[in-house]
């Protein structure tokens, strides 16, 4: 049952992932999402349909333009591949319920946010905020309870303090992100936390090893790795916590 599903929701997924590219491309610019039509970058000649059906396009087309042969950024199938498997993966993991529909919808922002941040290094309010407050209603009305709200004060709470003691490692943008995940993950946010700013560490460490202390004036995305961290949550919040408590 749940493969059928998941089977019959990949194709809506990766137009999904097709139109947070557009999301991703024109909010940080406060452009309008609906006109006009897709076209390149370069040449500004309109993308005709039959270039650009997500991922399959990208590699038909080398990744460059047509008409200019403009390098197209790999950010762009990656972003539709993305948005599809984890659609897939959340039908996969809890069947085709309102659940799994509010699952899809916040790795949707998820990835958006993470191509937002690579691009462009900040987290819109324009889209972060409201969806918080979406999630946050979202979650409580499937499973009343004080835990998402408590979830995202929480996080939000403990990622300003971090803020405060250390503004040049973190952002007001990480904070409002945290609110997010703190509304759909509820306890399971600490995980995924510490799960992001454990991977974050990687490129942090291999800048360090290759550029020294010039390495401090390099900034690295951190909504991608918060957005690991969340999504590994998401799917395994609860073993990660029973694990851990089995340990005290």
């Amino acid at each position: 049952m749940n493969a059928a599903a998941a089977v019959f929701v990949l194709a809506p997924a990766l137009a999904l992932g097709s139109f947070l590219n557009v999301v991703a491309a024109r909010v940080p610019e406060r452009r309008s999402l609906l006109r006009p039509p897709s076209s390149c970058g370069s040449c500004d000649r309109e993308i005709r349909w039959r270039d650009n059906v997500p991922v399959l396009s990208y590699f038909l087309l080398r990744g460059r333009c047509r008409h200019c042969a403009a390098r197209i950024s790999p950010l762009y199938p990656a972003v539709e591949a993305g948005t599809a498997a984890l659609a897939v993966a959340c039908v996969v993991a809890f069947g085709p319920t309102v659940y799994a529909a509010l699952a899809v919808g916040f790795c949707a922002l998820l990835v958006t946010l993470s191509a937002i941040d690579v691009q462009h290094r900040i987290v819109p309010n324009r889209i972060v905020l409201p969806a918080a407050v979406l999630v946050l209603v979202a979650r409580t009305l499937l499973d009343p309870s004080p835990e998402w709200l408590l979830g995202a004060v929480g996080a939000a709470g403990f990622l300003f303090l971090a803020v405060l003691a250390y503004p040049k490692g973190l952002g007001m943008g990480d904070v409002k992100l945290a609110l997010l995940l703190g509304a759909m993950l509820g306890a399971g946010v600490s995980a995924a936390l510490f799960i992001g700013f454990l991977a974050g560490l990687v490129p942090a460490v291999v800048l360090v090893a290759r550029h020294g202390s010039a390495a401090r004036k390099m900034a690295v995305p951190l909504v991608p790795f918060l957005s690991v961290g969340a999504v590994i949550a998401l799917f395994f919040g609860e073993r990660l916590l029973d694990g851990y408590l089995t340990l005290f």
